[in-house]
């Protein structure tokens, strides 16, 4: 239930078709919208909002044909006057779970996602637009969340380098025993 009815216009001018290619056509990062067939728009029925954030906020999902497949345009409306300082945060944990609903069966490969977020806050008040600004380190948190994360394949590693290993010798041997054995069995 959203807030005001000014709040249900929105959500309702969203979920059409051409008013959303409307819209996404002014808004979305032009590298994006080149790669968009607006015409194959469709209405996706789900909402990520979390149940006590639903008077301040709805959402609307969009899939939509790319260049690469399926992709999906996730719209959040914000019903306050104030910003939420880490609406950036939400915004990635909310598309997080929506990708997690639509990962593709049989694949490997995820469809991407685009945030968006419709605010009527004042925009002079400032709060991250990037989810990885709100840690204490951003650039760390680019690091940690923006790279690949350390692989540590204990099978390709020769007996003798693992004994090298000091007190996590043990524990990588073990790993490899056990990797080793469910792959006979």
């Amino acid at each position: 239930m959203t807030s005001t009815p000014h709040d249900a216009v929105f959500k309702r001018f969203l979920r059409h078709p051409e008013t959303a290619t409307d819209f996404l056509t002014l808004y979305l990062p032009e590298a994006i919208r080149q790669r968009c067939d607006f015409s194959t728009l469709r209405l996706q029925s789900a909402s990520f909002i979390d149940e006590d954030l639903r008077a301040r906020y709805s959402d609307v999902l969009w899939s939509v044909q790319t260049t690469c497949g399926t992709g999906y345009v996730y719209v959040v409306i914000e019903h306050q006057s104030s910003p939420d300082s880490h609406m950036a945060f939400r915004l990635m944990r909310y598309a997080i779970a929506a990708m997690q609903r639509h990962r593709m069966p049989g694949t490997k490969r995820c469809r991407w996602w685009c945030r968006c977020f419709l605010s009527r806050c004042n925009q002079s008040v400032s709060f991250f637009l990037n989810w990885l600004d709100e840690f204490a380190d951003p650039q760390l948190a680019k690091t940690l969340y923006g790279c690949q994360f350390p692989l540590i394949d204990v099978t390709v590693m020769p007996d003798d380098d693992i004994v090298q290993h000091r007190r996590v010798a043990l524990l990588e041997l073990m790993q490899n025993i056990f990797a080793s054995a469910i792959s006979a069995a």
